[in-house]
């Protein structure tokens, strides 16, 4: 799927439905534009458009869409994944499991149908560019709300090992363990966020958004056949990509994740109301 977000070219009337993508802060929001883009050349009349909803005032926006009969839905991204998802009326697959959302359909009565689907649009992306995770030694930055779901997809994937870094040892641990109990077998643990012995890097904190942010993970002792994934989407050439590149790794950027889910958000969150 080749999306150009400059390009879409949207009809917006009293028959739109609307998609609220909740952020905080919006500016590095990239999400509505290839959103936007799809709709467009699919001629589907919804539109996406981002909401700067601060953590502390997400329930109060929350409960106010209920009562907006045109809104399709609610996409989540940073800080809002893991709050949410107690504010749905419900949770399917792995939402339930985790209790992480990223997309959350408002039904015709108001209630509210979560999921989460970053799992599997950073291992679909990945898997859609020719990076394959079977055998390989993955060490997954983050253990937030997409690091939740991707750490999940991941271990389904039937990775050598499955090494979760993070600022915080101990919300390491308890995702490890979490995943390690729903995946029998898989090699599943926490450690230091070192690049050396690992097939694949992937970034899933927020640190690469300002300029001025430190690496997530020593790249000293890198593999030359390194994979390093990014899940942050703005600016497109992090620090880390920009340095992981500079060593001869293989890069792989934070928008695929995200163009994977498109079709994902256009069934779950629309398909009931056209």
């Amino acid at each position: 799927m080749n999306l150009e977000p400059q390009a879409a070219s949207i009809v917006i009337d009293g028959k739109t439905q609307v998609i609220v993508l909740m952020a905080w802060p919006s500016t590095h929001i990239r999400t509505p534009g290839f959103f936007n883009a799809l709709c467009a050349e699919r001629g589907i009349n919804a539109v996406m458009v981002p909401w700067a909803v601060r953590p502390e005032h997400l329930d109060a926006a929350w409960q106010g869409l209920r009562h907006i009969d045109n809104l399709a839905g609610i996409v989540l991204t940073i800080p809002h994944k893991q709050n949410a998802a107690p504010l749905c009326d419900s949770l399917e697959g792995d939402a339930g499991l985790l209790h992480v959302v990223n997309a959350v359909r408002r039904n015709a009565d108001g209630t509210y149908t979560g999921r989460v689907y970053d799992g599997f649009g950073l291992v679909d992306g990945m898997l859609r560019r020719g990076i394959e995770l079977a055998g390989k030694r993955v060490l997954l930055l983050g253990a937030g709300g997409a690091a939740t779901a991707i750490a999940l997809s991941i271990a389904r994937h039937r990775v050598a090992q499955l090494t979760i870094a993070n600022r915080s040892a101990d919300k390491a641990d308890r995702l490890a363990t979490l995943v390690a109990h729903t995946t029998p077998g898989a090699r599943i643990d926490s450690g230091p966020a070192k690049a050396r012995g690992y097939d694949v890097i992937i970034n899933a904190t927020s640190l690469g958004m300002k300029p001025d942010d430190a690496l997530p993970v020593d790249l000293d002792g890198m593999g030359a056949d390194t994979v390093v994934a990014e899940v942050v989407m703005n600016p497109a050439q992090t620090s880390l990509l920009n340095e992981a590149a500079a060593r001869g790794a293989r890069i792989h950027h934070g928008e695929h994740m995200v163009t994977a889910q498109l079709e994902s958000f256009v069934e779950f969150l629309l398909e009931a109301h056209r």
